[in-house]
């Protein structure tokens, strides 16, 4: 509670009932409800404000609790709270609404009204799923966010539209299928629904070996990890910009932010045991995906592609700390790792919506998004290139953006841990560079393609804010990370501290 409001209740309901608001407004008044929709998507935003700033950085106790009775026979209460993991996502998730609200204003025509409530209630449940500490209301948000997404994909996306839909929806529902028997096993030796009362139970190794599986298939998907990616892509190139943008930055993230709250602490002797399988998934995503993505054509499935990569920082961060324990530096590195994680997951969520974002205003003009259709952006679209440009750049880890300090951390960790380990990670700085910057030569720079091209608009004053708030998030956390990472500083810590405890009954 937060000067007497229920204020994480308040971040989940005011978007959601915003979304019925203006899907009770209706497409015959578009106008009035993308102002609707735009105020909800602030208010939620500026509602984080004092959220982050009256957080107590100093413990890893989760804060502004709520808890109410829910379903009494299945003793699962609507409870809710934040902690250093989970803050940072939850004002993430509110500030890219903003700009996806913003950058259809005047491009989406068919049945507004609809695509904005879409989105203000999906904010408003991925909202819950990161502020839930009930495992089974955890699992009711996970589950009905897909509805939404499921709904932009299919209505206002691409020629196969039906077909990515399904694909992305089968995927995802048939991981969560596993983690819900994960869930339910856990209930029955526990008698609740709380995460925390899971993260303390005592599991065999045997137990926690097939809980941790079930969890890391679930979670896996979202991520997305290979070899579990293939519905990224087709889902990012059917996907309107808005649902490309929201999920890449904030939907990918689910599944890093479940493996550590999850799979991390509660299966800690599975993790340690099968901590090489998700090294070498994450190390496969970075190098093998990396040079698929050079292989790209469209640009929206080499972002999509750059995505996998990226994302392969996040769950080789997480599952690092085991590999360096006991060795020298050993708790820095571990730290290392997992802030990394954090770091990364709150980048790519900038960088990659951005690209999307970048991608959306030249299909607006061209529609196309095929790399061959563009060259010599530049010369026509300026303003439009130096902010394709600075993104690539932070794409690509430069140092100075928000792209470099994860990247940077999970490294230093991976030296801890395994030479090799550091040397396969290092490839995305050539690997990730190759491709961003080959994308940007051949789109950006270089004598105007046609005269297509030549006809394109440069950035109308909507565009030109929705890309510096944008510009001015990347620089910021490139530059001065400190205070994300001074957030989750207690939360990580206490994090390792359930690692080193094996949670196998004593005989």
């Amino acid at each position: 509670m937060l000067h007497g409001f229920d204020i994480l209740s308040l971040l989940i309901w005011l978007p959601v009932g915003g979304g019925v608001a203006v899907l009770a407004i209706g497409d015959t008044r578009a106008r009035l409800a993308r102002w609707v929709a735009l105020l909800v998507a602030l208010a939620t935003f500026v509602l984080c404000v004092p959220l982050w700033l009256e957080f107590d950085t100093t413990t890893a106790a989760f804060q502004y609790l709520e808890r109410l009775s829910w379903i009494n026979q299945l003793h699962a209460d609507y409870y809710l709270g934040v902690d250093g993991i989970s803050l940072p996502l939850i004002v993430l998730t509110a500030f890219m609404t903003v700009p996806v609200i913003i950058a259809g204003w005047s491009v989406v025509e068919k049945r507004p009204a609809q695509y904005y409530a879409a989105f203000l209630i999906l904010e408003g449940l991925m909202i819950g799923v990161f502020s839930a500490l009930d495992a089974l209301l955890f699992y009711f948000f996970w589950e009905a966010m897909l509805i939404p997404m499921f709904l932009i994909i299919g209505i206002w996306g691409g020629p196969r539209r039906v077909y990515a839909t399904l694909k992305f929806f089968l995927y995802t529902f048939l991981g969560s299928v596993l983690m819900l028997v994960a869930l339910i096993f856990l209930y029955l030796k526990a008698g609740d629904y709380t995460i925390a009362g899971f993260q303390s139970l005592p599991l065999t190794l045997a137990e926690q070996r097939w809980i941790f599986l079930a969890f890391l298939v679930a979670f896996a998907v979202k991520v997305p990890m290979w070899p579990v990616h293939t519905w990224l892509p087709d889902a990012h190139v059917e996907a309107p910009t808005g649902g490309s943008v929201i999920l890449a930055a904030i939907m990918l993230k689910m599944g890093g932010y479940g493996l550590l709250r999850f799979s991390l602490p509660i299966t800690p002797d599975a993790s340690r045991e099968l901590d090489w399988l998700v090294i070498g998934l994450s190390l496969i995503a970075v190098v093998y995906i990396g040079f698929v993505a050079l292989m790209q054509s469209d640009m929206k499935k080499l972002i999509a592609y750059s995505s996998v990569a990226h994302m392969g920082f996040v769950t080789l961060g997480a599952f690092l700390a085991f590999d360096i324990q006991g060795s020298t530096g050993a708790l820095r590195g571990a730290i290392n790792g997992l802030d990394g994680a954090m770091v990364q997951m709150i980048s790519h969520g900038l960088i990659s919506g951005a690209l999307f974002l970048c991608i959306g205003v030249m299909y607006d003009r061209l529609h196309s998004r095929e790399i061959s259709a563009y060259g010599g952006v530049i010369n026509v679209m300026p303003k439009f290139g130096a902010f394709m440009v600075l993104f690539a750049l932070a794409n690509s880890g430069l140092p100075g953006t928000s792209g470099f300090v994860g990247e940077f951390l999970v490294i230093l960790a991976a030296f801890k841990a395994n030479v090799w380990f550091a040397f396969l990670a290092a490839t995305t700085l050539i690997l990730g560079a190759a491709y961003t910057l080959w994308l940007v030569k051949r789109v950006i720079f270089g004598p105007i393609a046609n005269d297509h091209v030549a006809a394109m608009q440069d950035l109308n004053g909507r565009e030109f804010l929705v890309l510096a708030m944008l510009a001015v998030a990347v620089l910021a956390l490139g530059l001065w990370p400190a205070p994300l990472v001074r957030t989750m500083e207690a939360t990580v810590q206490h994090l390792l501290q359930q690692l080193a405890v094996s949670k196998i009954p004593v005989a």
